[in-house]
């Protein structure tokens, strides 16, 4: 297949379907897909072209095998970066490469171990919200757990719960803003002129100094906590050196927003899901209570809910919280007989390729079972809910420890219901749930 043979969809048909696409932009990627096959381009005029992608070796390729050649676009290392600055998610090159060696050690499961029972802390206070009086909308009690849940991971005790709405505040509020700005590009005159632009930089700054503030509380304390901000203020580079405060302070920005959206989301769909699977509650609370009576430790419990992990697996095949992935190839490239021109701007649909049928048995299915010890190798190529390669997410296993504890405990706590007829999404930067209302009944 060569350039011209690669099916493109002209940017007649995407100006004539731009206001779907500002709303959802899935079932236009969906129709192109099934209509062309697992890669087309977008022609967005001027000789400009996108590739879209549901062909997972293709995903593996650019992610994996040859991901020197592949960089992320500057939807992340600048639009966001101006927002969190140069850490681990919006840096390149070499400084990437010796962020990421110094900030490894700290989300080992070794070092995570030590934060599981301030996680527990934090969802069991954010659980005692749950109501059974009325149905209730699940996300924005996720998200708030999410987010303090990373807060005291990294500041223990520290952070009073005024600074930590004002925190989470300015993080969402920036988040916002970088919706409208990459979807509304053509009105950016505009958010410079009326000071929208503005004032969300300026929160940032605010965030920046609550930060700075913290850290140097702590250093000057002397006391130690064990928490991840130890570990980072500990971490050394190879000539003995440390993060300066303003990169740790990048590290932590970047922490904030990647670290508690996503994780929330992801919690949500999985309570939608479960509430619509009774049988699959069922499971849980019976393996949770098992798992309670035997493990002597947290992280024991944790790792001997093997049935609960599959539920939270296979809710991020259906939903996957990054459900798009970007790449621009810094020189031209050949994945089979397709040739990729240098600078082209690649889109790998995660959400398209978990549910792919040609990689999927029953790919609308909502099957755990499939990630059981034994078939999950079946489809690791196949599956992206944290990226893949050296820029797959740090904090996986983090997130992973801190959702299995949640669901689990909510289950021992409640069983849900739907009220809603379907799941419904809106997918901004990430997959985010729309209007998940359930109804809890006390166990």
């Amino acid at each position: 297949m060569n350039k011209k043979s690669i099916p493109t969809v002209s940017s007649f048909r995407f100006v004539q379907n731009a206001l779907r696409i500002l709303k959802n932009p899935l079932p236009f990627h969906h129709e192109n897909f099934e209509k062309h096959g697992d890669t087309f381009r977008l022609h967005l005029g001027f000789g400009k072209y996108v590739y879209f992608s549901r062909d997972a070796g293709l995903a593996q390729y650019a992610l994996q095998k040859n991901q020197k050649n592949y960089t992320k676009s500057k939807i992340q290392t600048k639009n966001l970066a101006k927002y969190v600055g140069k850490g681990l998610l919006t840096s390149e090159g070499k400084h990437w490469k010796k962020q990421r060696k110094l900030i490894q050690p700290a989300f080992h499961k070794k070092q995570l171990a030590q934060l599981i029972g301030t996680l527990e802390e934090a969802i069991s206070t954010e659980l005692n919200r749950v109501t059974t009086e009325a149905p209730l909308d699940i996300f924005p009690l996720f998200n708030d757990l999410a987010f303090k849940t990373v807060v005291k991971s990294l500041f223990s005790n520290a952070v009073s719960e005024e600074k930590i709405t004002k925190l989470q505040h300015i993080t969402e509020a920036a988040q916002r803003m970088l919706v409208k700005e990459l979807r509304q590009p053509y009105l950016l005159w505009w958010f410079r002129i009326s000071g929208k632009l503005k004032k969300n930089l300026d929160g940032t700054l605010e965030a920046r100094e609550i930060l700075r503030e913290l850290i140097q509380t702590r250093r000057e304390s002397g006391q130690r906590q064990d928490d991840l901000l130890d570990m980072l203020l500990d971490a050394e580079y190879e000539d003995g050196s440390k993060m300066s405060e303003k990169q740790l302070i990048d590290e932590i920005l970047i922490l904030f927003t990647a670290g508690h959206e996503t994780t929330s989301n992801a919690l949500t769909f999985c309570c939608e899901l479960l509430a619509r699977h009774p049988e699959a509650q069922e499971k849980i609370i019976s393996e949770v209570q098992k798992a309670r009576n035997t493990s002597e430790t947290l992280i024991e419990f944790i790792q001997t809910c093997p049935y609960t992990k599959q539920v939270i697996e296979e809710t991020m095949r259906l939903y996957p919280p990054a459900y798009f992935i970007d790449r621009l190839n810094l020189e031209s490239d050949t994945f089979k007989e397709m040739k990729i021109p240098k600078g082209t701007n690649l889109l790998f649909s995660i959400f398209e390729i978990h549910r792919n049928p040609n990689l999927w048995e029953s790919p609308e299915a909502f099957r755990p079972e499939r990630f059981a010890e034994g078939n999950s190798l079946l489809y690791s190529a196949n599956y992206y809910p944290f990226g893949a390669g050296p820029r797959m997410c740090i904090g996986n296993n983090f997130a992973m420890f801190e959702m299995i504890l949640a669901i689990a405990m909510l289950m021992e706590r409640f069983k849900i219901k739907p009220k809603e007829t379907s799941i419904q999404i809106l997918p901004l930067i990430t997959l985010k749930p729309k209007e998940a209302i359930l109804e809890f009944q006390k166990r």
